[in-house]
């Protein structure tokens, strides 16, 4: 009987993960890092919605690049939200949560010209950097280092994928 009744008051608890950050830190971080964590889900299925999408005469470059840039996109997913876990928040618990938190739009058009799909990856790639660089403030705030510094590979794995998005779309 004793272990039925612990094991309710375990079902019960909070997800109280103990951070030497504090309340405040961790409430600001986290938020920060869930609005992140929904706008790489936004730039993910974004680009890969173009890849799958993706027609024209460079079509197989600029199909294998942006299955190349989703995968690295998703990749990151896991690392955003355990580091809010590991800080004591919680995280994303569905679609509607991310639609709510996400800050890059979609494009739900039936057809977009590749020029348009590499120019609109490139600005979304632009304003997940000004994210993250926000996000990396707030940790700054906070002597966070350890949010920190995932998130300078972050915007260095970003800035890249910007920048093959630009160089594709110079006409000269």
């Amino acid at each position: 009987m004793k272990n039925t009744e612990a094991a309710k008051t375990r079902r019960k608890a909070d997800l109280h993960t103990p951070s030497g950050l504090g309340a405040d830190a961790t409430r600001d971080i986290s938020a920060e890092l869930n609005a992140l964590l929904a706008d790489t889900f936004a730039l993910y299925l974004k680009t890969k919605n173009f890849h799958w999408h993706m027609s024209g005469p460079r079509f197989r470059d600029l199909h294998l690049l942006l299955d190349e840039q989703s995968e690295q996109i998703f990749e990151i997913t896991d690392d955003i939200a355990e580091r809010v876990r590991k800080i004591g928040g919680t995280t994303l618990r569905s679609i509607g949560h991310i639609s709510r938190l996400q800050r890059l739009s979609d494009n739900d058009a039936d057809f977009v010209t590749p020029q348009d799909m590499i120019a609109e990856l490139r600005e979304d790639n632009m304003r997940f950097i000004a994210s993250l660089r926000e996000t990396h403030g707030v940790c700054d705030e906070y002597a966070d280092v350890a949010t920190a510094s995932l998130i300078e590979n972050w915007i260095d794995q970003a800035e890249r994928r910007a920048w093959f998005l630009f160089e594709i779309a110079r006409e000269k």
